[in-house]
């Protein structure tokens, strides 16, 4: 049996006229050389497509007839990495030279070389040799393309396996953050939480560097109005700063500034900019952010009076794993992939992120311009939103929950017991399963309204659960996945399974009070 690599060396000879393609395999033979000779054009396009070929050989009298488009046909067809060469024996014309008609058919193709008869076997045979030559580098560069395709395959499935494992036990700390006055964590609470935000950052940025590089992200753009935003991830990140440091929004009140972009994904830049000044900043220090429309673009620039940057610094600072030199707490530098995260979705945005510093311990400035939304209107009219959200509030403004049977199906115990305790503290009528089997009969015999089920489950996966349940339940019960994979094709996965939504470890527990308050399932069976 001929191996695949003996079916790649092989050269491909039609010459259907005559003695040609006889006494062509005679000679390539001769030399040493491997082909094959095709009875007409099929043939060869069939053998080239399902066996692979080192170069063809053809006749100039195949092109009559249309012969030249089948060929452009299959070369249209290969591979990026692939340009086979194409040998063609052609007439002579008066004076010398290939027939202009052949070199004018054949111009489209490509890799094509026009070898005149009566051709010189010396002459062939280095032709031949020489298309070898060229293939066997094309190999080469299909080798180096496989291993790089693989080398993202298992560097996107080593992320996302981190990001479960490392998002398990962040659920379950999440969850245990969330039993108010429980005397064993009261004390150390918002370190706790504070730390659980740091890691749940990190693994995002993580996998979403591995979409962003791999082109899986998708922007969901809308009207997005800056200076709100900053005031938003202000609030959220003034807790992590050192004593005495200050972190302040300049124009707070200055007029609106419009962008049409991802809101997620450009709260994601700023919180990745501002802490990053935040880790740089000594105590003491300030940062300062500030957005402005300038000559058509939306202008944001976090300055802070941090270690700043070496010259060489401000070329490198947004590659992969690349960490500020000349901090004395190497512990703040984290793994080097915020700006890099940074600069590739405002690249996305069409934008652009730049730095600039006067030099080490002199601060430094990120700036980010995007396109300018001008006289924008805001979509969204916040007094409508609170009266149309289908949520009912208490005096308080908290969100009102209904009471519903739940069913918690979760194998980590830690995770399974937690959220169970919180959700009977919300008045739900709780149930538990540590596996799918057990998951599936519980759902059978106790019939919940709603079902919080993990995808990793033993026995039966979370998928199958959900098949089976809804295969027997019908709609009758809202089946929520909750995954440490957040990926969007494990979201996809999740809703053709049977459940009606995903949630992302570690699962807010506000997220599953919002969820339950917005459902449509009805108290009355």
């Amino acid at each position: 049996m001929i191996s695949t690599t003996q079916l790649e060396e092989r050269i491909l000879v039609l010459a259907p006229t005559g003695r040609d393609a006889a006494l062509t395999s005679t000679l390539l033979l001769k030399a040493g050389l491997t082909c094959c000779v095709c009875s007409n054009l099929t043939e060869l396009c069939q053998r080239f497509e399902d066996e692979g070929a080192a170069a063809l050989l053809i006749a100039e009298e195949v092109f009559v007839n249309g012969g030249h488009t089948r060929l452009g046909e299959l070369l249209s067809k290969q591979s990026s990495w692939s340009d086979i060469p194409v040998l063609v024996f052609t007439g002579k014309a008066a004076g010398g030279g290939a027939r202009p008609s052949t070199a004018q058919l054949l111009s489209f193709i490509g890799n094509v070389t026009l070898l005149d008869r009566p051709l010189r076997p010396v002459t062939m045979v280095s032709a031949a040799r020489t298309a070898l030559r060229a293939r066997r580098r094309q190999y080469d560069a299909r080798a180096e393309l496989f291993a790089q395709q693989r080398a993202v395959r298992e560097r996107d499935q080593f992320l996302a396996m981190l990001g479960h494992e490392l998002r398990n036990p962040l659920s379950a700390i999440t969850m245990a953050l969330n039993l108010e006055g429980d005397s064993r964590l009261s004390k150390y609470r918002e370190t706790v939480r504070r730390q659980v935000g740091h890691l749940t950052r990190l693994v995002d940025d993580l996998l979403d560097l591995s979409r962003v590089t791999s082109g899986k992200i998708a922007l969901r753009r809308e009207q997005v109005e800056l200076r709100a935003l900053i005031k938003r991830c202000i609030g959220v990140l003034a807790p992590n700063l050192a004593n005495g440091t200050t972190l302040q929004q300049r124009n707070v009140d200055g007029p609106a500034v419009w962008v049409n972009a991802d809101p997620v994904r450009i709260e994601q830049v700023v919180n990745n900019l501002i802490n990053n000044a935040i880790k740089y900043t000594a105590a003491g220090g300030h940062i300062d952010v500030s957005v402005d429309g300038e000559d058509g673009l939306a202008v944001l620039r976090v300055r802070d009076t941090g270690v700043g940057l070496a010259p060489e610094m401000i070329e490198r600072v947004f590659d992969l794993f690349t960490q500020v030199e000349g901090s004395l707490d190497r512990s703040k530098g984290g793994m080097g992939i915020g700006l890099t995260l940074v600069r590739s979705l405002i690249s996305l945005h069409g934008g652009t992120v730049s730095a600039e510093s006067a030099g080490l311990g002199q601060g430094s400035v990120f700036t980010v311009r995007l396109p300018l939304v001008i006289g924008a209107i805001d979509p969204r009219d916040e007094a409508a939103e609170r009266s149309n959200d289908g949520q009912r509030k208490d005096d308080s403004g908290t969100v009102s929950v209904p009471r519903f049977d739940v069913l918690v199906v979760e194998d980590n115990e830690d995770s399974r017991e937690l959220l169970a305790t919180i959700l009977k503290k919300r008045g739900h009528k709780v149930y538990t399963a540590e596996d799918g089997p057990s998951g599936v009969e519980a759902a059978l015999s106790r019939r919940p309204r709603v079902m919080l089920v993990d995808i990793g489950l033993p026995g039966l996966d979370g998928y199958g659960v959900a098949q089976q349940v809804r295969a027997k339940l019908g709609k009758s019960v809202l089946l929520v996945a909750i995954s440490g994979y957040g990926q969007p094709e494990d979201r996809k996965r999740a809703i053709e399974a049977g459940f009606d939504t995903h949630l992302t470890k570690p699962v807010d527990i506000a997220a599953i009070d919002r969820l339950l308050a917005r459902s449509n399932i009805s108290l009355v069976g």
